[in-house]
């Protein structure tokens, strides 16, 4: 073989000297291609040990970002729960405030509405009599207010939470006629409800207050006519309905009077009295019972407005009774009453109004006063009037449980309050008492005791 030949053999044979040269030729080229090969490789390792140094270098940089960035979020939720929490606070103070200054301002207005009522029964003069209306009016305008005031903040903190349940309309349109038809018979409205023994899924107060507002709406901005409400079965709801030939009110503004102190400038036209809450609390309410409320208007022609409520199977209690008859003072002559408020100007109006129509009044400001009338036994009333919030931890309810157990006998009562939550309702419903609230118009208190006592 060439490859074993000595030198001088291979100088001596020229073509065996330039194979071994071709063969070392493609030897040393496959030799650099390792070595190039082996050269890339560490290249490639160099490159990819470099490049995994930066994406660690970016990952730690990202890492740093990200913790930075869960750091701040983490801060800001702290802060958020922390801003959250101070609101809530603020809601509830306010609320609390609300109610608190509601109370008392009800209270000293619910006196004067009292006795108001005493001095407009002894006037005699014509223009006397005209000073004391316009007073009356002055109290009327303020009690709506606030008591709007305070549907509204309760409304806006939160606090009306809807308690649906089965709610019988025919005892709410009764209440409702009850409390209207004062300020309608005063208008020379014509005021007619239907009685009614549907039933509707809903909060029973709410429902009664979105009535009551379209009703005093109805009958503010009325001049002359007539005012109708009626509830009708519409398939799986009920439309209760408020009708009036009011002013009416313009389409452009339909959407307008819903918002708060917004009033239809036809109702500005007629002199309409209110300041544009009534039905923005209306609103509200029907929106968060989720019912709906419809609008019907023509101006110069009056309007009807419609709620529906789901239909709710009236039950055997459900029933309604018949219609309130027209109070007169002289069926309250010679019956005993009994009136317990822990208020001594409260007291003293409640003893004139009622004395004047006719009524034997014992007054208590608390249990021992109940215990010492009671003692009495020649005494025995036909009805007791009870504020509801009494001194120390005692209600209303609490006196008047206490004088039926005494006399073994079930007494009609009436709660009077200022306290419009559901709790106050619930313990009327349960110690089977009428509810009224402060401040009580003495027509509306009449008409009920005369119901009571028929």
């Amino acid at each position: 073989m060439t490859d074993n030949l000595p030198p001088d053999r291979l100088a001596q044979n020229p073509s065996d000297l330039g194979r071994a040269v071709d063969k070392l030729r493609k030897i040393n080229e496959a030799l650099m291609k390792r070595v190039e090969r082996s050269m890339d490789q560490q290249a490639n390792a160099f490159s990819l040990f470099q490049t995994a140094i930066n994406q660690e270098t970016q990952i730690r940089i990202r890492t740093e970002e990200l913790n930075n960035a869960l750091t701040k979020l983490a801060q800001a939720n702290v802060e958020l729960s922390e801003a959250r929490d101070t609101a809530e606070r603020s809601n509830v103070f306010k609320t609390r405030f609300f109610t608190a200054v509601g109370h008392d301002l009800l209270q000293p207005l619910h006196a004067a509405r009292l006795t108001l009522s005493e001095l407009m029964d002894v006037q005699t003069e014509p223009d006397q009599r005209v000073l004391a209306h316009n007073i009356s009016s002055a109290l009327v305008t303020i009690e709506e207010l606030l008591t709007s005031i305070l549907d509204i903040s309760k409304l806006e903190a939160g606090v009306f939470v809807p308690n649906v349940q089965p709610v019988a309309l025919g005892a709410i349109f009764e209440q409702l006629a009850c409390n209207i038809e004062p300020l309608t018979r005063r208008k020379a409205l014509d005021f007619r409800w239907r009685p009614t023994s549907l039933g509707v899924r809903s909060d029973p107060l709410m429902l009664r207050r979105i009535v009551q507002n379209l009703l005093a709406n109805a009958a503010h901005y009325t001049e002359s006519g007539a005012i109708l409400l009626a509830a009708r079965r519409r398939g799986a709801f009920v439309a209760i309905e408020v009708w009036d030939t009011g002013p009416g009110i313009a389409p452009q503004e339909r959407d307008r009077i819903f918002e708060e102190f917004q009033r239809g400038s036809a109702s500005e036209r007629s002199g309409g009295a209110g300041f544009g809450l009534g039905l923005a609390i209306v609103r509200r309410m029907v929106e968060s019972l989720g019912h709906e409320l419809e609008l019907d208007s023509r101006v110069g022609l009056g309007s009807r407005f419609r709620v529906m409520a789901p239909y709710a199977a009236p039950s055997a209690k459900t029933e309604p009774t018949t219609a309130m008859p027209h109070a007169e003072s002289g069926n309250l002559l010679a019956r005993p009453l009994v009136v317990i408020d822990n208020d001594l100007s409260v007291l003293g109006a409640m003893q004139t109004l009622l004395s004047r129509w006719g009524a034997d009044v014992r007054l208590a400001r608390d249990l021992d006063d109940i215990g010492e009338i009671l003692s009495d036994g020649t005494f025995s009333p036909a009805i007791i009037l009870a504020d509801y919030h009494l001194d120390g931890s005692v209600v209303g309810v609490d006196a008047v449980a206490r004088i039926r157990q005494t006399l073994g006998r079930f007494i009609p009562a009436i709660l009077i309050t200022a306290d419009r939550g559901e709790a106050t309702a619930a313990a009327a419903r349960d110690f089977k008492c009428e509810l009224l609230y402060k401040p009580v118009r003495p027509a509306e208190l009449r008409a009920l005791m005369q119901h009571m006592l028929a």
